[in-house]
């Protein structure tokens, strides 16, 4: 797998997110109301207890709350092919209610969008409408750089005086 070469951007040109689409996750929907997704759990989608991994739920929420995110954000006339602005997580809170077996639908809204931050909200569902888990998310609007570009740390140098502290 790691000699395998990274993906460029020309790989996914729809916007598609391999990671999802191997999941198994679909989306039903996704517009400027909030997002629904849909998972039909396999086995390898499973914990030790033949439940939903904790993980893939999480996935979900995060996917779900982002999609609302970007969704609201796009301005009037949007073409839905241009990616040049996203999301990115900065902060997801998930509490478990209940396991996740069967099929797992999670939607996503967004309660407060600011001109660089969206604050979400999602929950988890299965099949028979049982609530699995709940999310609250911060997602910060990003321009869209290019891939393979170097991320610099800020480096500070000396002691922290008390007044930056």
């Amino acid at each position: 797998m790691a000699d395998q070469p990274m993906a460029t951007e020309s790989d996914y040109p729809d916007g598609a997110n391999p990671f999802l689409n191997a999941l198994g996750v679909q989306t039903l929907r996704a517009d400027s109301e909030g997002s629904e997704l849909l998972l039909t759990l396999a086995d390898w989608h499973m914990n030790r207890w033949a439940i939903a991994h904790g993980g893939v739920t999480m996935t979900l929420l995060d996917a779900a709350l982002g999609k609302a995110a970007r969704e609201i954000e796009r301005p009037p006339g949007y073409a839905g092919n241009d990616r040049s602005r996203g999301v990115v997580t900065v902060d997801m809170s998930v509490t478990f209610i209940q396991p996740g077996q069967g099929s797992l639908t999670a939607r996503g809204r967004v309660v407060h969008r600011s001109t660089t931050m969206a604050f979400c909200e999602g929950e988890v569902v299965d099949a028979d409408g049982g609530l699995v888990a709940k999310a609250l998310g911060t997602f910060k609007y990003l321009r869209k750089l290019p891939l393979g570009r170097k991320v610099r740390a800020e480096r500070r140098e000396g002691p922290v005086s008390s007044s930056e502290a």
